[in-house]
């Protein structure tokens, strides 16, 4: 009997000492997803009643120490032979979070959300289905570098208004907004549809 107790009660702390050291899965999939991935995301822009599609998607996870499963980072879409007041590309800042598995984007200039839930997220590959509304849109990205963020024009507004911040993030400015019509507007569309 002594030695079925002591097997049961060896048994009961391995299982406490793994609850305890586990990794939550949020923070895991945060942990997969910091650093910057790039590839097709399948987005496009609408911009003078005409949609133009991006030729790439650079995104970056910054995770915040201090929440383990989200943080800040940045979003930006390039287009091939489409300028906006001379740059190639729109530059969004983002906030994201993973909670339940979910991975939820927030634009923040923008103020728009979108939401990931249906991926599979390796160290080097990230694919799935974004989640716009009701629209579903599925992408493929991959591991890289991060470049430097800092030189990207953040929140671009046509007609030479931006929204400008340092390297770190301090001392936003926020110019005067054009109307919301003369601005590049980021879609989630079926492409294979229009």
């Amino acid at each position: 009997m002594k030695k079925l107790y002591n097997i049961l009660t060896m048994a009961m702390l391995a299982v406490f000492t793994l609850s305890f050291t586990g990794c939550d899965d949020d923070e895991y999939i945060a942990r997969t997803l910091e650093g910057t991935w790039k590839g097709d995301m399948y987005v496009s822009t609408y911009w003078n009643n005409q949609y133009y599609d991006a030729s790439y998607t650079e995104i970056c996870f910054l995770r915040d120490p201090y929440t383990y499963s989200s943080g800040d980072g940045y979003w930006v879409d390039y287009y091939d032979n489409y300028y906006w007041g001379g740059y190639d590309y729109i530059a969004n800042h983002i906030h994201w979070e993973v909670y339940s598995g979910r991975i939820r984007i927030q634009f923040i200039e923008d103020n728009e959300y979108v939401e990931i839930y249906d991926y599979r997220l390796t160290d080097d590959y990230f694919t799935g289905s974004i989640y716009v509304g009701n629209q579903r849109r599925d992408f493929s990205l991959y591991h890289v570098s991060s470049p430097n963020w800092g030189n990207y024009h953040w929140g671009y507004d046509y007609y030479d208004r931006y929204y400008y911040s340092n390297q770190n993030g301090i001392g936003m400015y926020k110019a005067p907004k054009a109307p919301a019509a003369d601005k590049p507007k980021r879609v989630f569309r079926d492409r294979d549809n229009d």
